[in-house]
C-alpha cells in the first residue's frame, strides 16, 4: 500500500482510501425494500415496525409470525434528515417540477437469511399502505470480462466519429479538456495512488473502500480523466479540477447518491457505476429501477447535476434476453422505462447503455435497449488504467467492458461539453439541456442501418461544436436597430444601421464604417439611391461565436418602402465576401457592393434585406422563407438577416412637390401576406413636435376594409383616398384589418412641420403588426436640408 492510502482508516474522512471493516454484513445479502405511502407517518428509525399494528397499517404481527425475527430499518443509513431536509428545499427552489419523493417512507426490512423473499414482497405488497416492494440483491460491478477478446491496447474511442467521440478535438477549445469541471464517480473501490490518477488528489466522500472493486474503479477514472503524462493512457478529460468518489460499500446506494449531491453543485457530474436486479432475481438494470434510488436521482437532478446512469448488463453473457425497457415490466407490475406508459417516470439522468468498439457500431448481446435509453459508447476493448485488490499503481487494461466502460465515455464527453460551455460561454447546462443536446441526432453517431434496437447515438464532439450546439462555431449577425446585440429581441427589425447605401465609392470602408471610426451606431450614413448611375452598398457585420469567421458572404437585396418586406418583394442587387469576421464582435464591413445603374429603379428611398451566410452559422435561402411559418421564426429568431428600413427625408415641404402643399410626403407600401389572407394592424409612431401636422393617407379600398371605425377623416374622391388626422406624437394603432393575400395598398404618411422648427430632426414610422408581432417598419428621419454624403 503506497503511503497515499495509508492515510486515514475513517471512511468519513477526506482520506485517499479506506480499508472495509473486517465483518460487513449489511450489503452481503438479499434485502427486501419496502416503500409506505405518505399517509402512513412511520418514524423514519430502525424498529419502526412497533407502531404497525398500532396504525392499522396491516398485520405485522400475523407476518412476523410467518416470517421470525423480521423488523424494519430506515431506509437511508446514513443520511441526517436536516441534510436531505435542505437539499430537497433548494432542490423545489430551482426546479418548479420537482416533486420530492416520501424518503421517510422508505425501509429495509431485515430478515434471516432463509426467509423467502418473493413470499413476503408478496404479502407486503397486499397491504393497502404499501407503495412498492422490491427485492435488492447483492450484484457485480456492471462489467463484463470476455477473457477471449483481448487485442492490442488503443484508446480509440478518443478517435474521430463514426470510431468514437472525438475528444482530442475537443481539446483543441478551451474548456474542452475539462478544465474546471468537477466530477464524482459513485460505485465502490479505486486505486486512487495509481501513476495516470495520483496527481488529481481524487478523495472518497463516504462508504468504504471495497478492496475486489479497486480494478474497476481505477478503470472508470482512467477513462474519465487519466493524466496527461509520460505513462498509460489519456483520460477523455485530463484536466479536471476536482475528483472525488463516494462508495456505496458498506451504506446504500441512495445514502451515497445524497452524500455526492450534497457536495456538488448545479452542472457538476455524477456517474453512477452500478447496476441492480430489475426482476429481484438476475436481470441487471440501471439502479432508478428501485424507487429509493430513484428519488435520490430525481433530488440529484432537481438541483441541476448531471447524472450518467451505468443501464446495466442484462444477464452478463447473453445467454437470455437483455433488458427490453419498452417493454419491461417490474415485480410490481410498472412499466417504468417506456415513455408512452402511464407508469412511466423521469429521474432526468442520462442513461447509457454499451455497444461494439468497431463502426458500425451494435449493441451488445446484453446490453439494454429502449426509448429510455441516452446513448451508447464502448461496451468492449477499452484501453484504460486497471489495479488489483492489492491497490497496484502500475496496471492497465486493454479489454475493460461492459456498460461500466461506455457510461464513463459518456460521462467524458458531458465534462468536456460543460467545460466549453463555462469557459467559453460563461454558464453550464442543466441536466434536461445536457440529455437533450446528447439525444439530438445531430450531435451523435447513429448504430448502424442494421441494428433493430433503440440506442440512441454515441457523442459526437466534433459534431456538437461544428454544428454549433454549444454556441462555439461563428455567429455573425447584422443588427436590426443600434443597440441590437444580436440576441432574440422584441425591438423593431427594420431599422439596421449595418446596410449602407453611398451614391459614391468609399476609399477605406473599414476606416469610415467600421469598429473605431466613430460612426459604429450611426444610422443616417446613407445617401438617397441615385438613378442613372452606379450605387455602392455596404454592409457592416459583428460576430458574437466562439470561433473567427472566414468567408462570410452577406447578400442584399432591394425591395420598395413597405411595412411588410417579405421574400417575394425582394429584388437581389449582389454578394460580396468578407474575408474574415474576428471574435469579440469588432464592427466589420465588407468591400463595395456595386448596384449596377442599369438595375437601378427610379431615384428615391429603398427598403434593404441582408443576409450573412457562413458554413457553420448558414442561413436559409429566400425560397425556403416563403412559408409563412419560416418567414416569421426566421425574422424573430434569426440574426443573421436585416432590415433596412431607415430613410432620411427633408422636412422642408417646399422641396417635395408631389404632396399637399405644406406638406411632406412618406409614401409606403402595405402587403398582404405572400401565402394567404391575414389579419393585421397598422401602428403610427410618432415623435414630432406638437405645432406639426400629421395626416394618414391610404386608398379608399383600403379604408373601406376600416368601415366607420376611422374618425377625423376626410375622403378625396379625385385621387380616390382618404386623410385620417393623427396626433403628432405617441403611438396610434390603427383598427385591424383582413388583407387579401399579395395586397398591395400604397399608402402616405403626410407631415407638416412649422418653419421655426424646422432646423430639428424628427421621427415617424410606421409598423405592421400581426398576433401582436411586429412584421416590420418604416422609419423616417425628418431633416434639414438632407445632402448626399461626399
Amino acid at each position: 500500500m503506497s503511503t497515499n492510502e495509508r492515510r486515514s482508516h475513517d471512511h468519513r474522512s477526506s482520506g485517499r482510501e479506506t480499508k472495509p471493516p473486517a465483518r460487513n454484513p449489511w450489503p452481503s445479502k438479499a434485502r427486501l425494500m419496502v416503500q409506505f405511502g405518505p399517509e402512513i407517518e412511520l418514524p423514519a428509525q430502525d424498529g419502526a415496525e412497533e407502531h404497525l399494528e398500532r396504525m392499522q397499517v396491516g398485520p405485522w404481527r400475523a407476518l412476523r409470525e410467518r416470517y421470525p425475527g423480521i423488523t424494519l430499518k430506515k431506509g437511508l443509513r446514513h443520511t441526517k434528515p436536516e441534510t436531505l431536509q435542505a437539499l430537497i428545499e433548494r432542490a423545489q427552489r430551482m426546479d418548479e417540477s420537482y416533486r420530492p419523493g416520501h424518503f421517510a417512507g422508505y425501509f429495509w426490512v431485515d430478515t434471516d437469511d432463509h426467509v423467502d423473499l418473493f413470499a413476503l414482497r408478496k404479502d407486503l405488497l397486499s397491504w393497502p399502505g404499501v407503495r412498492s416492494a422490491y427485492i435488492d440483491r447483492p450484484v457485480p460491478d456492471p462489467l463484463v470480462s470476455p477473457a477471449d477478446d483481448v487485442r492490442e491496447a488503443n484508446q480509440g474511442y478518443l478517435n474521430p466519429a463514426p470510431d468514437g467521440i472525438d475528444a482530442e478535438y475537443a481539446w483543441g477549445f478551451t474548456g474542452g479538456d475539462g478544465a474546471g469541471q468537477r466530477f464524482i464517480d459513485m460505485e465502490r473501490g479505486w486505486t486512487f495512488g495509481h501513476e495516470d490518477l495520483t496527481s488529481h488528489g481524487a478523495t472518497m466522500l463516504h462508504g468504504v473502500l471495497l478492496d475486489s472493486s479497486r480494478a474497476h474503479g481505477t478503470s472508470v477514472l482512467g477513462e474519465v480523466c487519466a493524466v496527461d503524462n509520460t505513462v498509460g493512457c489519456v483520460g477523455i478529460v485530463p484536466n479536471l479540477a476536482s475528483v472525488r468518489t463516494v462508495s456505496y460499500n458498506g451504506s446504500t446506494r441512495p445514502d451515497a447518491i445524497i452524500a455526492a449531491v450534497a457536495a456538488l453543485g448545479f452542472g457538476d457530474v455524477l456517474l453512477l457505476e452500478a447496476q441492480v436486479t430489475v426482476d429481484g432475481a438476475s436481470l441487471l438494470g440501471p439502479i432508478e429501477a428501485f424507487d429509493l434510488e430513484f428519488d435520490a436521482i430525481r433530488l440529484a437532478t432537481a438541483l441541476g447535476i448531471i447524472v450518467v446512469e451505468a443501464g446495466g448488463n442484462g444477464t452478463n453473457n447473453g445467454s437470455t434476453p437483455p433488458l427490453a425497457m419498452d417493454t419491461f415490466v417490474d415485480p410490481m407490475g410498472r412499466n417504468l422505462f417506456n415513455p408512452a406508459s402511464a407508469d412511466f417516470r423521469d429521474s432526468g439522468a442520462i442513461i447509457v447503455t454499451a455497444a461494439t468498439s468497431s463502426a458500425p457500431h451494435t449493441r451488445m448481446v446484453w446490453a439494454p435497449h429502449g426509448a429510455r435509453v441516452d446513448a451508447y459508447a464502448w461496451g468492449e476493448n477499452v484501453n484504460t488504467t486497471s489495479s488489483n485488490s492489492t491497490g497496484s499503481t502500475t496496471m492497465y487494461t486493454s479489454i475493460f467492458s461492459g456498460t461500466s466502460s461506455a457510461s464513463p465515455i459518456v460521462t467524458g464527453a458531458v465534462l468536456a461539453i460543460q467545460g466549453m460551455c463555462e469557459a467559453q460561454l460563461g454558464f453550464k447546462l442543466g441536466p434536461r439541456q445536457m440529455r437533450a443536446l446528447l439525444r439530438d441526432p445531430a450531435n451523435g453517431t447513429a448504430p448502424a442501418a442494421t441494428e433493430a434496437t433503440a440506442i440512441s447515438r454515441m457523442p459526437n464532439l466534433r459534431a456538437i461544436i461544428d454544428g454549433n450546439a454549444l454556441g462555439l462555431a461563428p455567429d455573425v449577425y447584422l443588427r436590426d436597430f443600434v443597440g441590437d446585440t444580436g440576441e432574440p429581441h422584441s425591438g423593431p427589425i427594420s431599422a439596421s444601421p449595418d446596410i449602407i447605401v453611398r451614391q459614391a465609392a468609399v476609399a477605406a470602408p473599414q476606416a469610415t464604417f467600421g469598429a473605431g471610426s466613430g460612426t459604429e451606431n450611426s444610422n443616417t450614413l446613407s445617401d438617397a439611391v441615385e438613378a442613372g448611375q452606379d450605387n455602392f452598398v455596404y454592409v457592416r457585420t459583428l460576430n458574437q461565436g466562439g470561433g473567427a469567421a472566414t468567408n462570410v458572404t452577406a447578400t442584399v437585396y432591394w425591395s420598395e418602402v413597405a411595412t411588410l418586406v417579405s421574400p417575394d418583394l425582394w429584388h437581389p442587387i449582389g454578394s460580396v465576401v468578407l474575408p474574415s469576421v474576428p471574435t469579440g464582435e469588432v464592427l466589420t464591413v465588407s468591400a463595395a457592393l456595386t448596384w449596377p445603374s442599369a438595375q437601378i429603379p427610379a431615384p428615391g428611398h429603398y427598403c434593404f434585406v441582408g443576409i450573412c451566410d457562413h458554413p457553420r452559422d448558414p442561413a436559409p435561402s429566400p425560397g425556403a422563407l416563403l412559408n409563412w411559418t419560416n418567414f416569421n421564426n426566421f425574422i424573430r429568431n434569426n440574426n443573421n438577416v436585416t432590415w433596412r428600413n431607415f430613410n432620411v427625408v427633408d422636412n422642408d415641404p417646399s422641396l417635395d412637390p408631389q404632396a399637399p402643399k405644406g406638406f411632406v410626403a412618406l409614401p409606403f407600401l402595405v402587403p398582404g401576406a405572400f401565402d394567404e389572407a391575414r389579419r393585421f394592424r397598422l401602428d403610427v409612431i410618432a415623435r414630432l413636435p406638437v405645432e406639426a401636422r400629421l395626416e394618414l393617407e391610404l386608398p379608399l379600398a383600403l379604408a373601406a376594409l376600416l368601415g366607420e371605425r376611422i374618425t377625423h377623416a376626410e375622403v378625396d374622391r379625385k385621387r380616390r383616398t382618404m386623410r385620417i388626422r393623427l396626433r403628432p406624437s405617441g403611438l396610434q394603432a390603427l383598427p385591424w384589418l383582413t388583407l387579401a393575400a399579395k395586397a398591395r395598398h400604397r399608402l402616405r404618411l403626410l407631415v407638416a412641420v412649422p418653419e421655426k422648427l424646422r432646423k430639428h430632426r424628427y421621427q415617424v414610422a410606421v409598423r405592421q403588426v400581426w398576433e401582436e408581432q411586429e412584421m416590420g417598419r418604416v422609419t423616417w428621419v425628418l431633416a434639414p436640408k438632407v445632402k448626399p454624403h461626399g
